[in-house]
């Protein structure tokens, strides 16, 4: 039986890639080697294209001509960081979201800095739920703001730990009927009604530019070969947080951030093999 705990009267249960269903969930990618889509802001791409990579994924990044009006539709799966609004008109990433949606494509929501203040950006990323995401994903104080609660971020950063998150989350996959995700010390998943706590994972993370960016990424290649996005959800989370168990066990406290990143992928890239 999984361990369960209880935290604001929500019971929680613990997974991780120990457990057989979530490490075979996450070793489909390599398998059936999906493509992936995504918009993402430049300065996330490369990390995130290797993460898709590592995993067994093939990318496409970006709004070239017509990919936004085609690509969602052939695509395993789809992401959407918002702050791709560097780049890239609004239109077009609205153009993605609604492809994607019609065409039953499963697609990621990364509502990058919502919540720090910026009200424009913030209608938008809120109008791209017209457009039902498979999952939401992001740290505790974009999702908070999301769902309508008061959690102000320092631009890309989070002011509110992930368990602050829990009640705000449940509340948002219950009303779009999204799997939300939230990153942090623990990352919880729910589709509403299960909550799951997955563990593990190194504060280098947080210092790695594109780090939690790559993670939607990587939500979205599970999902297009899971057979439920819940399900999907936890399985990228675990992936993740292992690779960075592993990253941080062979560089020791020591290492930098740099060979971090690079760390990161290449345990990504052992569990999937």
């Amino acid at each position: 039986m999984a361990e369960t705990t209880t935290i604001d009267a929500t019971t929680v249960e613990r997974r991780s890639f120990d457990d057989a269903s979530v490490a075979a969930i996450f070793r489909r990618v390599a398998a059936e080697a999906p493509f992936v889509y995504g918009l993402t802001n430049y300065i996330a791409a490369n990390l995130s294209a290797n993460v898709l990579l590592s995993a067994g994924a093939g990318p496409a990044i970006g709004a070239g001509a017509d990919w936004p009006r085609i690509f969602p539709a052939g695509a395993g799966g789809v992401w959407i960081n918002t702050a791709t609004v560097m780049s890239n008109d609004l239109e077009t990433v609205a153009t993605v979201a609604r492809t994607a949606h019609r065409a039953g494509t499963p697609w990621v929501l990364d509502p990058v800095a919502n919540g720090a203040g910026a009200t424009e950006y913030d209608a938008f990323v809120r109008s791209l739920l017209d457009h039902r995401p498979t999952i939401i994903r992001g740290n505790a104080s974009e999702l908070i703001a999301l769902a309508g609660g008061d959690a102000l971020g320092k631009g890309v950063e989070t002011t509110a730990d992930s368990t602050d998150a829990i009640s705000h989350i449940t509340d948002l996959a219950a009303r779009t009927g999204a799997v939300v995700a939230v990153s942090g010390r623990v990352d919880y998943i729910t589709d509403g009604r299960r909550v799951v706590a997955v563990e593990g994972g190194d504060v280098r993370l947080t210092q790695v530019t594109g780090a939690g960016c790559s993670l939607g990424a990587l939500n979205a290649a599970v999902a297009a070969v899971a057979d439920d996005p819940f399900d999907a959800a936890v399985a990228a989370h675990a992936a993740y947080a292992r690779a960075a168990d592993k990253a941080a066990a062979v560089l020791g406290p020591r290492g930098g951030s740099g060979s971090f990143a690079t760390a990161l992928v290449d345990g990504l890239w052992e569990l999937a093999n």
